[in-house]
């Protein structure tokens, strides 16, 4: 009879050979023999304070470098042992980080600074140790809008003005990445998602289901929800949220203020282990497909394998018959562009929640930023994990719309848009 304690193991209790075996290949690529994987982690007062850390996560593929962080043992090299814990929802996520149940969890940026600021749940000071992904989330529409000729943000302008009914968007969390998302999108083709549409909120692993029985006429979510919309044949991706904003920001590990200030070293010990993980999914492609096998498990996305492992490679189709390589899909490191807590990306989410109505005025942008992005602890973890930081807080983009970003003056931008609350 099999021992029990090797039958199993995907997510937190995944099988042992199969671990073992992403144990090594980790330990190979990170340049370190398999004995001394776990090497001792700076002693004395560098060691982390907490040995165990329980960082939730909600059935995402971006929740994946906090996953193989744990199942490859990268964790055990900085003398840590993080135990990733399944959620329900965005909101289960805010108050188990609030209330202490969690350490850290992988979680939408804009939720974060909404805590902060008091504006999506409890108030309570949040901080941002590091940056988990770009990219990668998408905007889905129900096949029946696609049906009617509803493709893309301009085509869905034009059947909306000609059919005179409510339309319900469903976004993830009302301070998050994706209500962000579709909010920018919509507007950016003069849909006001306020004023002209309903919008409602659904947890991620939800959404399928819910287009499914008609709750709603498009979503937007993270992988890989999107696309088994697509494979269930009841959504097409009308836009990629790396075409509404290329290497933009999207899941962050967060945690409370409190905890950053009492565990300092567990905090910087955590955020490197997790960085060396998204540098080992990316890789290769190789990597990424071991990735797709482990996070598919049901004890953390629950999906097939087949949903997530094409995206994760770049390989995109729109349920509509097209199909292109994206150079710009998820990334977890991409050569350590990927991780750093800029000011400026925070900032954003500031000047949309400004735009949307959830601020009333303006707050002090780069004041809030620098409470709640944690750059020198980052910078610390990067220097473990020898990993490069950038030499500025702030970086430049330029979004669907034409108009760029580079946080220098987030009043001014915050207040420029046509299509707004």
């Amino acid at each position: 009879m099999q021992d029990p304690k090797i039958a199993n193991v995907g997510g937190n209790h995944g099988s042992l050979s199969r671990r073992t075996l992403l144990q090594a290949a980790a330990a190979g690529a990170a340049g370190i023999s398999p004995a001394l994987r776990a090497v001792v982690h700076a002693a004395g007062s560098d060691a982390p304070e907490k040995k165990e850390v329980k960082i939730g996560f909600i059935p995402l593929t971006d929740c994946a470098s906090v996953v193989m962080a744990s199942v490859l043992g990268i964790d055990q090299k900085y003398g840590v042992k993080i135990i990733p814990s399944k959620e329900a929802s965005w909101p289960s996520v805010r108050d188990k980080l609030v209330n202490g149940e969690l350490d850290f969890a992988h979680v939408l940026y804009g939720l974060v600074y909404g805590v902060h600021l008091g504006i999506g749940g409890p108030k309570k000071d949040m901080a941002v140790l590091m940056n988990l992904n770009h990219n990668g989330q998408a905007i889905t529409l129900s096949k029946q809008l696609a049906d009617k000729g509803a493709v893309d943000a301009a085509s869905l302008a034009t059947l909306m003005t000609k059919e005179k009914r409510e339309y319900t968007f469903a976004q993830t969390f009302p301070t998050g990445t994706h209500a962000m998302w579709i909010y920018y999108w919509l507007a950016s083709a003069g849909i006001n998602p306020f004023t002209d549409a309903k919008v409602i909120t659904v947890p991620p692993p939800q959404m399928v289901a819910n287009m499914r029985v008609g709750n709603m006429d498009g979503f937007c979510v993270g992988e890989p929800w999107n696309h088994r919309a697509i494979l269930d044949g009841i959504g097409v991706t009308a836009a990629t949220t790396q075409e509404i904003w290329k290497d933009h920001p999207e899941k962050v590990l967060g945690t409370t203020g409190d905890f950053v200030k009492q565990y300092p070293n567990t905090a910087r010990a955590v955020t490197a282990a997790i960085l060396e993980a998204g540098r080992w999914i990316d890789a290769s492609a190789a990597n990424r497909q071991k990735m797709a096998e482990t996070v598919a498990d049901k004890s953390y996305v629950n999906t097939g394998v087949d949903a997530i492992q094409d995206r994760i490679q770049g390989r995109y189709q729109n349920g509509m018959g097209k199909t292109w390589d994206d150079p710009n899909h998820m990334k977890f490191y991409n050569d350590g562009a990927v991780n750093y807590p800029y000011l400026s990306d925070g900032m954003w989410f500031l000047t949309q929640h400004k735009r949307w109505g959830l601020l009333k005025d303006h707050p002090d942008y780069l004041a809030v930023a620098k409470q709640i992005n944690q750059t020198e602890i980052y910078k610390q973890a990067a220097a473990a994990a020898k990993a490069p930081v950038p030499k500025s807080d702030l970086r430049s983009s330029k979004l669907i719309d034409g108009v760029v970003w580079d946080g220098k003056d987030p009043k001014k931008y915050a207040d420029s848009f046509k299509v707004k609350v």
